[in-house]
């Protein structure tokens, strides 16, 4: 269908639709509280508090202003001031919206008025048609003949009753109050998603951090918030989905703010943890808006250079030479009150950096974290290293019995630094039961399946461990 240009216009010569004395409209500026709580599984839980008064007996009451995400199935209402004066008798979700093309199907087989103009003589003429069908292009009667997209600009008397500028909720309601009703209208959106993101920035000797974090909250719920309470909500919240779930909401990542006084509260709520921000926002649709979490200086943390093993070493002969191993960069740090932390840190993507000789910070690599209670370590596995280079070679394999196995190894550590020292941690995983029979440096077992050897190799040099294990299985 072509673009049109309509316009709504009472007919002068009819007379008013006289309004409907039963049916109240609520919009939002009527609101006298807003809270919003967001959960980061795109969901958020609104609640809509106003001042609305009602007519006494049964009535319409249209609840507009809602988000168009909303999910109609959990929408609660109730008077705060009167709750044995109103009931709900009841509910409809209203998403039928005004559009040009809408708008011309409810007056189909209806008159409506056609204004031709002549823009060269300025001059136009009305004429009166009768709208016959929208489909696949517009058919109208005409004095008696039939017109195939009669042009000029279609004129129609009034908006019908069952089209809405925006989404509404409406209530068959039966009010027993004369006073006003401080009603409370609760329901759950899809389109509201946080997250958290942090930034950890290094010392020179990478012994300490600072360590800024971040909410990132999105709303394409299809509502404004205005001046609202807000809450977030950090944990796995079960959720029935339907077979077809609603496609998820995705807005555009938004960098990270210079550091910013924390604005969140944190509280331990039913199994999970809430962060009350400490004052009142407003979240616009389609709006990204970023609040500062936390802000910690000089924590501790441990820098460690990790090559991990494999149980296939030692059930498998090895021919060829040395096997080259990545050497992971591994940080790790303490969420704990002892090292300047101790909130409980929701899941999300730490970002770390550090300045070069000129003063300038660059990134270093990033990692992404699960919620993380306090006094729990943090884990960050940030890239690889460069200049220390991690191999390994089997020098024995040996069938001693059907389920008995020999195999010996060589753990090589080659450091191209120029004037430090590297250690890398080789953690070889095991299996069945074992024991070593050799080794020319001390191991530590880390668990029932798990072995590490700290390699230490000065500036330049190559540094090779050797180790005989036995595998019974």
């Amino acid at each position: 269908m072509k673009s049109l240009q309509i316009i709504i216009l009472l007919f002068l010569l009819l007379p008013a639709l006289p309004a409907l004395a039963e049916t109240t409209t609520s919009t939002d500026s009527e609101r006298t509280g807003l809270e919003v709580t967001v959960y980061n599984s795109d969901l958020a839980l609104v609640k809509d508090t106003r001042s609305v008064s009602l007519p006494e007996g049964e009535g319409e009451l249209r609840f507009m202003d809602v988000a168009s995400a909303i999910k109609p199935e959990t929408v609660h209402v109730k008077s705060k001031n009167r709750p044995d004066g109103l009931a709900i008798l009841e509910q409809n979700y209203e998403y039928d919206l005004i559009s040009p093309e809408k708008l011309l199907e409810k007056f189909v087989g209806r008159e409506i008025k056609i204004e031709l103009r002549n823009d060269y003589h300025d001059k136009s003429r009305m004429v009166d048609a009768k709208l016959l069908s929208v489909n696949n292009g517009m058919v109208f009667e005409i004095d008696g003949q039939i017109y195939l997209n009669y042009p000029g600009m279609k004129i129609v008397p009034s908006i019908p009753d069952n089209l809405y500028a925006r989404p509404t909720l409406a209530w068959l309601c039966a009010n027993s109050s004369k006073e006003p009703h401080e009603m409370e209208v609760s329901y759950m959106t899809r389109g509201m998603n946080w997250k958290a993101d942090y930034i950890l920035v290094l010392s020179g000797d990478d012994r300490t951090a600072d360590l800024t974090g971040w909410v990132t909250i999105n709303n394409q719920s299809g509502a404004r918030y205005n001046d609202a309470v807000l809450k977030l909500i950090a944990g796995e919240v079960k959720e029935v989905r339907d077979i077809m779930p609603p496609a998820m909401y995705m807005g555009r990542a938004a960098m990270p703010a210079p550091a910013a006084p924390p604005s969140f509260q944190e509280e331990e709520f039913f199994e999970y943890h809430i962060y009350n921000l400490s004052r009142r926002t407003t979240i616009g649709q389609n709006q990204t808006k970023q609040i500062s979490l936390l802000e910690a200086f000089d924590s501790k943390l441990k820098k460690e250079l990790i090559a991990g093993g494999s149980v296939d070493y030692f059930r498998s002969q090895y021919r060829g030479g040395r096997i080259k191993q990545k050497v992971n960069v591994v940080i790790s740090f303490k969420n704990s009150e002892e090292n300047n932390l101790g909130m409980p840190l929701p899941k999300g993507i730490i970002r770390l950096y550090k300045k070069d000789s000129s003063g300038s910070l660059q990134f270093i690599g990033e990692d992404r974290i699960d919620h993380t209670p306090r006094d729990e370590e943090v884990r960050l596995t940030v890239g690889e290293a460069f200049d220390v280079v991690a191999e390994r070679r089997q020098t024995k394999y040996k069938k001693i019995a059907e389920n008995v196995i020999e195999t010996s190894w060589e753990l090589v550590v080659k450091n191209r630094k120029k004037d430090e020292p590297a250690t890398v941690s080789f953690m070889e995983r095991v299996y069945g039961t074992w024991e070593v029979l050799s080794s020319s440096q001390e191991y530590e077992k880390t668990d029932a399946f798990g072995l590490r050897f700290d390699i230490t190799a000065e500036p330049g040099e190559e540094k090779v461990v050797t180790y005989t294990l036995r595998n019974r299985f």
